[in-house]
């Protein structure tokens, strides 16, 4: 009970989801991590990443989605539903699809683990199989720093590694796409919290390279405000 009581403190809403219900009945969670607007090169961009789960504390259907925007042009947009299962304490296997319909419409299998790590690391590690020959991984961590009661700085960490090279989408074999930064929230409530956020999002080796080549910026810091809530 100690190290249950310890992690819904650390983790929040986070690791509340994990431990919420042990009845055999069926619960759902949805979170809105991020809900922001920033300007990049000049022009207001919009980022947003949302995910939940509807089960028992063992099935669940759990979707995920998240994308951006530049101006009125939508860059990147995707959605997944996926199988999870619990397998460990704090830890789900998880199998399903994942559909893009920006940069270009493509679809994916994916299979995949999301959970609790040592040291209260909310980690993932998913792989997608496109169905048009495409393959990468991708990894997350995430870590609640709890200053006070409300306030919460929370480093992350993001990368996707590509296993098939892919020039008109300007990605080559390897790390291909980093996101890190440090994002800070006050939490109005447990359930909202608005935030700024510190980001560092660039385009890796050949990647980058292809990416100037086709006169593309490779990435860069920005400063993002939003909020963030749970339901």
């Amino acid at each position: 009970m100690r190290v249950l009581w310890l992690t819904a403190i650390l983790c929040g809403p986070a690791a509340s989801q994990t431990v919420h219900g042990h009845d055999g009945g069926i619960n759902n969670y949805t979170l809105v991590e991020e809900a922001d607007l920033t300007r990049f090169n000049g022009k207001l961009v919009a980022n947003w990443e949302a995910q939940g789960w509807i089960g028992s504390d063992r099935d669940k259907f759990w979707w995920r989605t998240e994308g951006e925007t530049q101006g009125p042009r939508l860059e990147q947009s995707e959605f997944q539903a996926l199988y999870s299962r619990n397998v460990a304490t704090f830890f789900d296997a998880q199998i399903g699809l994942r559909h893009d319909i920006a940069p270009d419409a493509r679809t994916y299998v994916v299979v995949g683990a999301q959970g609790l790590a040592p040291l209260f690391f909310e980690t993932e590690a998913h792989a997608f199989f496109g169905l048009q020959g495409d393959v990468l991984v991708r990894l997350r961590q995430s870590f609640d720093l709890r200053i006070s009661n409300r306030f919460v700085v929370q480093p992350l960490f993001e990368t996707d590694i590509y296993l098939t090279r892919e020039p008109e989408r300007l990605i080559a074999p390897g790390p291909a796409i980093l996101e890190a930064g440090i994002l800070t929230r006050y939490e109005v409530t447990r359930r909202i919290a608005p935030y700024v956020a510190v980001m560092f999002e660039r385009r890796l080796g050949e990647s980058s390279r292809l990416a100037r080549a086709a006169g593309e910026n490779p990435g860069g810091w920005s400063v993002r405000t939003g909020v963030r809530f749970w339901l």
